[in-house]
């Protein structure tokens, strides 16, 4: 064999045999998220509803799927949500996209009054 394709094999075999090797995630009912007032330094814990929106201060957060990775994993949850402002009666989107309970600087949610996190995406309403 040419290196061209042991490089490729090798690709193939030891980087994306991990990704295939992960067990189906388990979706979630509701998620539970954070926010930090950055003003007052009052922390607020929510817990909304898949497919539901919630306001807090001047923002509006909608969820639409969560999942968490099973028990025999490594923990983890993703949840995709949409945040808006609604500063001075605008419904300005300012978020859109995935966060991920374990690392919040890979898709960080800027705001200068609030931050947000996921804390987890629960699987059974007990």
């Amino acid at each position: 064999m040419k290196h061209g394709s042991l490089k490729f094999l090798f690709i193939l075999i030891f980087c994306l045999f991990p990704f295939c090797s992960f067990a189906e995630l388990i979706e979630g009912k509701y998620v539970k998220i954070q926010i930090l007032d950055k003003i007052t330094a009052n922390i607020k814990n929510l817990d909304i509803p898949l497919n539901h929106t919630q306001q807090h201060g001047s923002l509006k957060i909608e969820i639409y799927m969560c999942y968490k990775r099973p028990p025999e994993e490594i923990p983890e949850d993703y949840v995709l949500l949409r945040i808006f402002d609604t500063l001075n009666d605008q419904n300005k989107k300012i978020y859109q996209g995935w966060m991920i309970s374990s690392s919040p600087s890979a898709t960080p949610f800027e705001h200068p009054i609030y931050d947000v996190w996921l804390k987890e995406c629960v699987i059974n309403n007990s």
